[in-house]
């Protein structure tokens, strides 16, 4: 999986990207990220990448020409027009597991990171092929949010995890929350690990978590409770 970031932003992303399981993958060539600093893709000799917005109001736009000079110096690198350009927008559709496989299965992703009151919609429609947001918040800009979805797909990359099994058996896989875990010692704090845990039976043991993953969704977000009660009634 290759990443590719328009940003006004590029020094954010080597502390994330570049750490834990992230970092490992990309040291092994599992997945590979490049950022591309729209302000050096200005005319303006200020670096100017903004102005005020036509009609009035706050704040401030970004504008379309940096974006799509540095879109098309994205294009110009990876030798082809990309697939999938991802705007990390509020407006977008909410980002979810789904999306996340999704997207996993795409070869390369290139986002684009808006800052300000917005970008120039002109350049939007002409580029942009994913609005999506990571939730019904407002943040300072998109690089926190498209890290958000680069961790996420990369997950999902084969290989990237140790123990493939770990990507099928979390929360949202399957439309239910993950069930509790525990590791040793077997009592900590007055509290002690299930016994079926320590049975050594296996059947027992996974409907133990079946069960507690329904409760756990049922108690925590009625909501994918009740679209998981749905579907199994289909």
């Amino acid at each position: 999986m290759q990443y590719r970031i328009m940003t006004l932003f590029p020094q954010m992303f080597p502390g994330i990207m570049d750490a834990s399981i992230l970092g490992r993958a990309k040291e092994s060539g599992l997945i590979g990220w490049k950022t591309f600093d729209i302000r050096e893709y200005t005319l303006d000799k200020h670096k100017r990448v903004d102005d005020y917005p036509y009609g009035g109001g706050a704040g401030m736009v970004m504008q379309a020409e940096p974006v799509y000079r540095c879109y098309e110096a994205v294009t110009r690198e990876l030798g082809h027009a990309p697939k999938r350009v991802i705007y990390m927008t509020p407006q977008g559709r909410v980002f979810d597991q789904k999306m996340a496989e999704e997207f996993a299965r795409e070869e390369e992703l290139v986002f684009l990171c808006g800052h300000y009151e917005g970008i120039d919609e002109r350049v939007l429609e002409e580029i942009v092929t994913d609005a999506v947001s990571v939730g019904d918040y407002v943040m300072t800009g998109g690089e926190l949010p498209a890290m958000t979805v680069m961790d996420a797909v990369s997950r999902l990359v084969p290989g990237v995890l140790n123990n493939e099994d770990s990507a099928r058996n979390e929360s949202f896989s399957d439309g239910l929350l993950e069930h509790p875990q525990y590791t040793r010692p077997e009592e900590i704090l007055g509290r002690k690990v299930p016994e079926v845990l320590l049975s050594g039976h296996h059947a027992k043991i996974e409907e133990w978590r079946r069960e507690k993953s329904l409760e756990r969704t049922r108690e925590y977000r009625p909501d994918l409770y009740a679209e998981w009660q749905e579907k199994k009634s289909i």
